[in-house]
């Protein structure tokens, strides 16, 4: 029987819904519209389109965003010179790097020159610290992962107990989403390109999550029969057919692997725009810190 399909479109609109209403109360009691910044370093096309997608997804929920562009040139002080004015900026709820920044600059040090509680994107190293710790809690989780995590909680019973294996080991999204499931007494397991037997280590999971980044690298036969994947990847693959002159794939094989598992993501469809709406949910709030 062919696995469910775990609609991130869907689930991301009723988010962006939820927090739309709550932010439109907020406006009429009174209280100021939330404000997320946007810093994008350098020219790089898919990070200006993933800055304008949460731009126009700010003004659909009804947040104000403030979009700040710096040249691939900058320097380390002008970059955390503008983090600090937008520390200072009462109309500014939540900063957010775009990531990656060019080559040369220190990224922690722009991440930790970010007001802790107006790092949205959750990479402070003190938030990602907090995530790490028994005991401790962030003010912010990183989105993508965030939104990974509802989606298992919408589509298991339970995590608690399961097998989860995440391959992919980036600051962005392995790593913390691997943290997230420990945090939800997953038994956690992170591999990655140079793991040996990958099939063996990936058919021992209850839970896949996949953001290694390499077009449909997981196969069918890689999959526990049953087990929840979330797929992370978004690959370019040549395709004449599309007008584009390519498709998007993830990093599981989804035609194989939808015959196998008990839920999927789709790519595209699947976490993509569960990472936006996470972001909304993130800046409101940073809000409601901010302004109760």
């Amino acid at each position: 029987m062919p696995a469910s399909i775990i609609n991130g479109s869907e689930l991301a609109k009723q988010i962006r819904a939820d927090v739309a209403k709550e932010v439109a109360e907020r406006i009429q009691a009174g209280k100021p519209k939330p404000g997320l910044a946007t810093i994008l370093v350098g020219d790089d096309p898919a990070s200006h389109d993933y800055v304008r997608s949460k731009h126009k997804a700010c003004n659909e929920a009804g947040i104000e965003s403030f979009g700040y562009e710096l040249p691939a040139t900058a320097s380390q002080k002008e970059v955390q010179d503008l983090v600090k004015r937008l520390n200072d900026d009462p109309k500014v709820n939540g900063i957010l790097v775009q990531l990656p920044l060019p080559k040369g600059l220190d990224e922690e040090g722009v991440l930790s020159a970010i007001r802790l509680e107006k790092d949205v994107d959750g990479f402070h190293p003190i938030n990602i610290g907090r995530l790490a710790q028994k005991g401790r809690e962030p003010l912010f989780v990183p989105c993508t992962p965030a939104g990974c995590m509802v989606m298992l909680e919408k589509n298991l019973p339970k995590i608690e107990g399961k097998n989860a294996v995440v391959l992919g080991r980036s600051n962005i999204v392995g790593m913390p989403v691997a943290l997230l499931l420990v945090r939800a007494n997953a038994t956690v397991t992170i591999c990655h390109s140079k793991s040996t037997d990958l099939p063996g280590i990936i058919r021992q999971a209850d839970i896949l999550v996949a953001a290694v980044g390499r077009p449909e690298m997981v196969r069918g036969d890689w999959i526990k029969p049953g087990a929840v994947v979330i797929d992370v990847g978004i690959n370019h693959v040549d395709d004449p057919t599309r007008p584009r002159g390519y498709r998007l794939v993830g990093d599981v094989n989804y035609a194989e692997a939808v015959e196998v598992a008990g839920a999927i993501t789709p790519v595209p469809g699947g976490v993509g725009p569960m990472t936006i709406a996470m972001l909304l949910k993130s800046t409101l709030a940073a809000a409601k810190i901010a302004n109760g």
